[in-house]
């Protein structure tokens, strides 16, 4: 039986592609509202560090993390290239700061790797897969587990 292009496409998933340093990460186009510019956030005491405060999109408190400081990366200035994008995490709206986004692409089934696997200790239940392109691995991230249960509790309590 042949592979029509309606087939195709249901085995493909497009992401939205950014950068954290010198790697390429992706999370699903489905996840994603939007992406602006990097603004200041309000600052909420008491917070873990990478939780950067709050800011006001259009009426809504939106909580804003650090995916650098989330993944315990060294940190970076903001720059000219920094974004946020805007979320849907777990139900919630939700802000991650990230170096740059770069594109958005699709993947076919086939070029999604099952995640590494590493001795225990070591919580990748956030990556989703490795996807493939030309050549070069795009950590898929499930935006849904990138934070705890924990986390999200002190997340909606800001």
């Amino acid at each position: 039986m042949a592979v029509t292009a309606a087939d195709h496409k249901s085995l493909s998933s497009q992401y939205v592609t950014f950068l954290l340093g010198n790697e390429t990460y992706g999370i699903s186009i489905l996840k994603l509202n939007e992406i602006i510019a990097y603004q200041s956030c309000t600052t909420i005491p008491n917070v873990p560090g990478f939780i950067k405060g709050v800011l006001n999109l259009r009426g809504i408190v939106v909580p804003v993390i650090d995916l650098r400081e989330r993944f315990s990366m060294e940190k970076k200035p903001y720059d000219q290239f920094t974004v946020i994008m805007i979320l849907d995490v777990s139900g919630r709206t939700m802000g991650l700061i990230v170096d740059a986004v770069s594109d958005v692409i699709t993947l076919p089934r086939d070029a999604v790797k099952p995640r590494p696997h590493f001795s225990t200790g070591i919580s990748l239940q956030f990556i989703q897969g490795m996807g493939v392109k030309d050549d070069k691995f795009i950590i898929l991230l499930d935006v849904d587990k990138l934070l705890s249960d924990a986390e999200l509790d002190i997340v909606d309590g800001v």
